[in-house]
């Protein structure tokens, strides 16, 4: 079975308690809990994970290294400011796809140039919590794929 890494970025874990802003209705639980049962029908072992801290987010893409076939990240605001992030994922030999829960494109100028784009397999933004089961989808079948 395929292990994945899905790490969120700071104040992810702040989702759906304003549900009328910008990252909709669905808390945080709701959403990890609807990729674990996504994960599970596409038989991926899957790490779902989530930190306010640039180093334990760098630590765990170092650790994937060891053991998973693919990460999907959304830094968050990380994605803007992180080189040593960015360092970290060009260290992984699998695939990496970044995923936003909003469209990073619509928002101010600052999010539209991504750090971590540089080195993601593909990007999925804007559709939330839809755009995480898709990536969870499209990774399970690069993984299969042995890309």
């Amino acid at each position: 079975m395929p292990k994945i890494v899905f790490i969120n970025g700071p104040n992810a874990n702040l989702y759906g308690l304003d549900p009328s802003g910008t990252y909709g209705s669905d808390s945080f639980a709701t959403i990890e809990q609807k990729c674990r049962d996504k994960a599970a029908e596409l038989g991926i072992d899957l790490e779902f994970l989530q930190s306010n801290h640039e180093g334990q987010i760098i630590d765990w893409i170092q650790a994937a290294r060891r053991d998973a076939q693919g990460i999907i990240i959304n830094a968050a605001g990380l994605t803007y400011t992180s080189i040593a992030i960015l360092d970290a994922l060009m260290a992984f030999d699998g695939p990496i796809l970044e995923c936003h829960m909003s469209n990073i494109h619509k928002r101010e100028p600052f999010r539209h140039h991504s750090y971590i784009s540089k080195v993601a397999t593909g990007i999925i933004a804007g559709l939330g919590l839809r755009g995480y089961l898709l990536a969870l989808a499209a990774m399970g079948e690069m993984v299969g794929e042995g890309a």
